[in-house]
C-alpha cells in the first residue's frame, strides 16, 4: 500500500476537473445562446462568422441606403409632377393665344400668366431639395456643368474705371477685358464677346447682353443666366464708372452623378443622374425669335426679371410655342420615366438585399448559435460526471486510512 501518492484519488481530480469544464462550456453557451463565445471555441467558425456578420449589417445598412434612395426619387419625380402640370396649362395657354380671336389686350394677359408659370418652373427647378441637396437644378447630371460666367472688378469694391480693366472668369478661365474711354455699355458688352470667344476658341458666341442698363451674363454650359448690374447709367451712355455685383453662383457640385451604395461591398453601388429641368433647359426661355423682348421671367425665388419666355403675343409664335411647350413635357415625362425606373428596380434591390441577408443570417447562425436541446443535453451529462467524480473523490481520499489498520 502507498500514501505518499494517491494515484486514484489524483486519477479521480483530473476527472473532476476536466468534468467541471466541460460543465461550465455548457452552461456559458446555455447563457448566451451561443456556441462561439470566443476563439478558442472555434478558431475557424469564429472567422467565418466575423466574415458573415459583416457581409449581413452591409447588406441591412444597403437596404436603408436603397429606401433612402427611393424617398429621394420620389421627392423629385414629385415635384416634377407638379412641373408637368404647370407645362400643361402653359400649352393650353398657347393654344389659346394662337387664335385671333384674341386682342392683343387678350394675348397680353395671356403672357403675364406664360411668364409667371415659367417663373414657377425655375422655382421648382431651383429649389427642390433632398437632405439639403439641389435635386432638378442639373447639379446631379454629370453632362452639367453649372459654373456660371462672373464678373469681378479690378478696383477696389468692384468698382472698374473706364480706360482700365475687367476681370473676368469665364468657365474657370481669367479674362482681362480693356475698357477705354468714353466706351459706352454696348462697347463693353461686345468686349465681354471678343474676349470670351478667344478664350475659348470660339466664333460668333454670345455671353453677354445689355438690357434696360442691365449687362446678363450667359452660362457658357448650361444656359442658365447670371444677371450683373450696371449702376448709375443706362444702356448707349458713355460710363465714368462701372460697378458690378454678380448675382451668378458656380455649383461645388457640378457634374455630380449620385452615387447609392446598394451593396455589401465596394463598387456595389447605383448611379442616378437627373437632369436641369429648369425652363432654361427644357427651352422654355432664351433669345431671338419665339422669346419676349422683355425678361419678365424670374429665377423664382424672387420678382426680379433674368430671362425672356415664350412669346404668345401673335399666333404665329403662340402656335411656334406650342410645340417648344410639348417638346418640354416630353423631356419632364422622359425623366419622370427614368425616376420612376430607377425607383421600382431599388424595389427589387430592397427585396433581394433582404433575401440575401435572411439567407446569410441562417448560415451565420448554423456556424455560431448553439443547439439548445444537444447543449443541454451535454451539460447534465457533464453535471452527473463531476457529481459522480466529486463522489469517487471521497472515496479515493479514504483508501489511505486503511494503513492505520496494520498499525493496531
Amino acid at each position: 500500500m502507498i500514501i505518499n501518492h494517491n494515484i486514484s484519488a489524483l486519477n479521480t481530480h483530473r476527472q473532476l476537473s476536466s468534468a467541471t469544464n466541460a460543465q461550465s462550456k455548457s452552461m456559458e453557451k446555455l447563457a448566451s445562446g451561443m456556441r462561439i463565445n470566443r476563439a478558442g471555441d472555434d478558431a475557424a467558425g469564429l472567422a467565418i462568422s466575423e466574415k458573415m456578420r459583416g457581409q449581413i449589417r452591409g447588406l441591412d445598412q444597403a437596404s436603408r441606403n436603397s429606401q433612402d434612395a427611393i424617398s429621394l426619387i420620389q421627392t423629385a419625380e414629385g415635384a416634377l409632377n407638379e412641373t408637368t402640370d404647370i407645362l400643361q396649362r402653359m400649352r393650353e395657354l398657347a393654344t389659346q393665344a394662337s387664335t385671333d380671336t384674341n386682342t392683343t389686350s387678350d394675348r397680353g394677359e395671356i403672357q403675364k400668366e406664360m411668364d409667371s408659370l415659367t417663373s414657377e418652373i425655375n422655382r421648382i427647378g431651383n429649389t427642390t431639395e433632398f437632405n439639403t441637396q439641389k435635386l432638378l437644378n442639373g447639379s446631379k447630371d454629370s453632362d452639367t456643368k453649372l459654373s456660371t460666367a462672373s464678373l469681378t472688378g479690378s478696383g477696389a469694391a468692384g468698382a472698374v474705371t473706364t480706360g482700365g480693366t475687367l476681370s473676368l472668369k469665364i468657365d474657370g478661365k481669367d479674362v482681362d477685358v480693356t475698357i477705354g474711354n468714353g466706351d459706352a455699355a454696348a462697347d463693353i458688352v461686345t468686349a465681354i464677346n471678343t474676349a470670351a470667344n478667344t478664350a475659348l476658341g470660339t466664333t460668333g458666341g454670345t455671353y453677354a447682353s445689355l438690357d434696360s442698363g442691365a449687362l446678363k451674363l450667359e452660362s457658357l454650359t448650361t444656359g442658365a443666366k447670371g444677371s450683373v448690374e450696371i449702376v448709375g447709367a443706362s444702356a448707349g451712355t458713355a460710363l465714368a464708372d462701372l460697378k458690378i455685383s454678380s448675382s451668378s453662383s458656380t455649383g461645388t457640385d457640378a457634374g455630380a452623378g449620385l452615387q447609392f451604395q446598394i451593396g455589401a461591398n465596394e463598387n456595389q453601388s447605383l448611379t442616378l443622374e437627373i437632369g436641369d429641368m429648369r425652363a432654361s433647359n427644357l427651352g422654355l426661355t432664351g433669345t431671338g425669335d419665339g422669346f419676349t423682348a422683355t425678361t419678365n421671367v424670374s429665377n423664382g425665388t424672387d420678382s426680379k426679371g433674368v430671362e425672356s419666355g415664350l412669346d404668345v403675343s401673335n399666333a404665329k409664335n403662340a402656335s411656334a410655342a406650342i410645340t417648344k411647350i410639348q417638346s418640354a413635357i416630353d423631356t419632364v415625362s422622359a425623366e419622370r420615366s427614368k425616376l420612376g425606373a430607377n425607383q421600382n428596380r431599388l424595389e427589387h434591390t430592397i427585396n433581394n438585399l433582404g433575401t440575401s441577408s435572411e439567407n446569410l443570417t441562417a448560415a451565420e447562425s448554423r456556424v455560431r448559435d448553439t443547439d439548445m436541446a444537444k447543449t443541454m443535453m451535454e451539460q447534465t451529462k457533464n453535471s452527473i460526471l463531476a457529481q459522480a467524480s466529486q463522489a469517487m473523490l471521497a472515496q479515493a481520499n479514504q483508501q489511505p486510512q486503511g494503513v492505520l489498520q496494520l498499525l493496531r
